[in-house]
């Protein structure tokens, strides 16, 4: 092990240790209050750009194993613990996490004071910041950070998504029997995402994200899903413009950026959170239910209700942790979405009926 900076760019320092891989690395750096899934985290997509802080101080107790991944590979700029576990527990565990971030170059460092980390983002908000085990020269971090682009306006859907098509099938149970086609923006999708939809009857045909409408109806789609992705919604004008031109043509279900997207797409404005959400505890009050259920959130933009059109969007989705918006839908059109993530991978599973909504609303638009 070796002494590890973290500088963040209101010159705040945190002095550590790395693991195994040395080297330096500079990132949006966020928090997330999730107690495991650390795995999930790592490979989810919608990390991207990102340098995650566990506020769990122990993290790698139960190792990693090959069928709790998100995705091909990690997507995590760096990796902050107070603490990671050397001597993980698990029957499912084939490495440790450490091993697991050393494969994957992961630059990781341990042994700073993790709440205080915290309560600085939550009162200055997520900032940049260099994780560098080769110098602490303040004055070439500070001027490093100046260079690097800041996540309002970057568009980081263009590094995740896939380069082609390709089809994730329905599950064998419903092979011979009615499925539903639907077709996926990938922004950045989760694999749970996938697993749910095939295990609910669904062929998803999983596009590219700078895929047009009309390549999208040429495969005949029962419904539209937008996924989670990172960065600014803003910044991808592209996946907007195909979901606005395919609003009130097919049944469209939008998860977290998916949601940002469809927001905009209706005419909305998006604005970027102070310290985002990021954790697999967050209550949300389902508006159309009268129920709250813990959800999975990972996000760093919001929806500005307030700029939709008024009469034609409702909220379906409130954030009971500061009422920020966690879901609308259209009254004309067959359209709803969420921030959240009702596929969790990590988190409960208190919303994953928001894809049954989404199966009945594919069914009634076929009548």
């Amino acid at each position: 092990m070796k002494d590890a900076i973290l500088y963040l760019a209101d010159g705040k320092r945190f002095q550590g240790r790395a693991l195994t891989v040395l080297g330096e690395t500079a990132g949006e750096v966020v928090f997330n209050t999730s107690m495991s899934g650390y795995q999930e985290i790592l490979t989810d997509p919608s990390y991207a750009g990102q340098i995650v802080t566990m506020t769990y101080p122990l993290i790698g107790n139960y190792g990693v194993n090959p069928e709790d991944v998100e995705s091909d590979k990690v997507h995590v700029k760096g990796f902050i613990a107070k603490e990671f576990c050397r001597h993980p527990s698990n029957y499912r565990a084939t490495q440790s996490l450490i091993q697991y971030l050393e494969d994957h170059q992961i630059i990781a460092l341990e042994g700073i004071d993790t709440r205080a980390l915290t309560r600085h983002l939550r009162l200055f908000g997520a900032m940049k910041g260099i994780i560098s085990t080769e110098d602490f020269d303040e004055d070439r971090f500070s001027e490093e950070l100046q260079r690097l682009p800041s996540m309002e306006g970057s568009d980081w859907v263009k590094d995740v998504t896939t380069p082609e098509a390709y089809v994730w099938p329905a599950d064998e149970a419903f092979r011979g029997k009615k499925t539903y086609k639907v077709a996926a923006i990938d922004c950045g999708i989760k694999r749970n995402i996938l697993r749910i939809l095939a295990g609910l009857g669904c062929e998803v045909h999983v596009f590219p994200a700078k895929t047009s409408a009309q390549e999208i109806q040429a495969c005949d789609p029962d419904g539209l899903f937008i996924s989670n992705g990172p960065g600014d919604p803003a910044a991808v004008p592209y996946v907007v413009e195909t979901a606005r031109n395919l609003l009130g043509v097919v049944p469209i279900f939008g998860i977290c950026l998916g949601h940002q997207v469809l927001g905009l797409a209706l005419g909305g404005k998006t604005y970027k959170l102070k310290f985002g959400h990021h954790g697999a505890n967050h209550p949300v009050k389902d508006l159309t239910r009268n129920r709250i259920g813990i959800t999975s959130q990972n996000h760093g933009f919001c929806v500005d209700f307030g700029t939709l059109p008024q009469g034609d969007v409702e909220l379906i989705g409130l954030n009971l942790n500061d009422r920020t918006v966690e879901g609308i839908c259209h009254k004309r059109f067959p359209m709803y979405s969420v921030q959240h993530h009702p596929e969790a991978a990590p988190g409960p599973h208190d919303a994953q009926y928001l894809f049954n909504d989404f199966i009945q609303m594919m069914a009634d638009f076929k009548k």
